[in-house]
Parts: structure tokens; C-alpha cells; sequence
């Protein structure tokens, strides 16, 4: 084994062990102050930020305006991460930004940021599975996607639940049906949808909102972007 994939199989552990951990008292304070949060926010933000979940959702499943380069069949692994990462640092920055430029608007702009941060981190993960050498016009492999994101940005207790999932997807994936059009998206979305980041939605607050949303964009996009790393590192390791 050589020094990179040692390295690799580090990383990995690491990951592995934090996407099992059991679920601490700070973690359960979090969320009991979110709930709080959850309450003071009007519904209609809350009908906004569900509706943005559940088009990016349908998109991804239908694949509908994703687009994304031919897969790289690169057998080195440390060439095929150089390029990763390249690519996560382009999405950090340009989510950043958008971040900073909406946040400083308030809530109507924090509003409008929400769906259009939700595709800057889709369509990031959809360029990672390309350089991963996966074929995204595979429904399966878009809903690989969908769990990477949602195990990222999950409860503890839940993405206790999800891990496993990830970690046996090739298997998991030939129980999914063949035909795209007899899968339950719906049903699939409204098993995520209150799984939302504490700290996105200060985002909607004015005044802070600039710095925060630079700030957040890009520790959450990096946050995503090692998720989906570490997510499709587990299934070429296993093979």
C-alpha cells in the first residue's frame, strides 16, 4: 500500500467513526435550540426552505439541469483527489461569494440564496462523482448524491441511520428499481426536509447576513465536498 492510500485509509477512518458516532449532549442542545429557532421563523420561510429541498430533489432524481464532464477513468488515486479537490475549491469560493451577496440583503435575498446554494453544492457533487469515474445519467448514482448530501448535513441520530446505506450502496443500490419513473421521490424528500443547518439560517438575518453567508457557503460547501471524498473513497476501496 502506498503512502497516499495509507493516508486515504486514514481520512477514511476518521470519517467513518464520526458518521457512527453516538450522539452527544452538545449535539443535543444544538437541537433543541434549533427547534426553538424553528419556531420564531415565519411559516412561510419554512414553506420556502421545503420547497427549495423538494424541486432540488426532483431535479437530482430526473437529473433535470445537472449537467456534468464524461466520467475520468483514472486508475491513480492521488491524481483523481488532486483533481477533486480542484474542483471543491472552485465550488467553495463561488459559494462564498454568492453567499456574501445575498446575505447582505436580509431575509428576502437569504431566501432567494437557499435554492441557488442548494445547486452550487449539487452540481459540485455531481462534478466529484464524474472525477470518481461514476456515470451520473444512472439514476442510482444521482441518488448517491442525494444521500451524500443528506448525510452531511443530517442530524447525528439520522445520519446514524443513513451510514449504513452509504457504506453498502452497490448492494443496496440493486434492491432500488430499474424504471426511474416507479421510484418514490416524494417519498424519498420528506424524509430529509427538517434536516436543516442551524447556522444557514442566520443567513436570513440582516445586517450579519453578508459575513455569515460567505462564511457558512464556504465552510459548508468544503464540509460537503470531503463528505462526497470520503463516501465514494469507501466504494473504490471496497473494490
Amino acid at each position: 500500500m502506498d503512502v497516499y492510500t495509507q493516508q486515504v485509509n486514514k481520512e477514511l477512518k476518521t470519517w467513518q467513526k464520526a458518521m457512527q458516532r453516538g450522539i452527544s449532549i452538545p449535539g443535543k442542545l444544538t437541537r433543541g435550540l434549533q427547534r426553538k429557532i424553528n419556531n420564531v421563523i415565519p411559516e412561510k420561510v419554512h414553506a420556502a426552505l421545503t420547497a427549495a429541498v423538494k424541486q432540488t430533489t426532483r431535479a437530482v432524481v430526473s437529473g433535470a439541469g445537472f449537467t456534468s464532464p464524461p466520467p475520468l477513468f483514472e486508475e491513480d488515486l492521488a491524481i483523481r483527489e488532486a483533481k477533486v479537490r480542484d474542483r471543491i475549491n472552485f465550488y467553495k469560493t463561488t459559494a462564498a461569494t454568492e453567499g456574501a451577496l445575498t446575505g447582505a440583503g436580509g431575509i428576502l435575498l437569504g431566501l432567494a440564496d437557499f435554492p441557488l446554494f442548494l445547486s452550487i453544492k449539487m452540481k459540485m457533487l455531481f462534478d466529484i462523482a464524474a472525477l470518481y469515474g461514476r456515470n451520473v445519467d444512472d439514476y442510482k448514482e444521482r441518488l448517491f448524491i442525494l444521500h451524500i448530501f443528506f448525510i452531511t448535513f443530517s442530524t447525528q441520530d439520522f445520519r446514524n441511520k443513513l451510514y449504513p446505506i452509504i457504506a453498502d450502496w452497490d448492494n443496496y443500490s440493486r434492491e432500488l428499481p430499474e424504471d426511474i419513473n416507479t421510484f418514490d421521490w416524494r417519498n424519498f424528500q420528506q424524509q430529509y426536509r427538517d434536516y436543516l443547518d442551524l447556522a444557514k439560517l442566520l443567513q436570513l438575518m440582516p445586517v450579519i447576513g453578508a459575513a455569515v453567508g460567505a462564511y457558512v457557503n464556504h465552510r459548508l460547501t468544503d464540509k460537503l465536498g470531503q463528505s462526497a471524498m470520503n463516501a465514494y473513497r469507501l466504494r473504490i476501496l471496497k473494490q
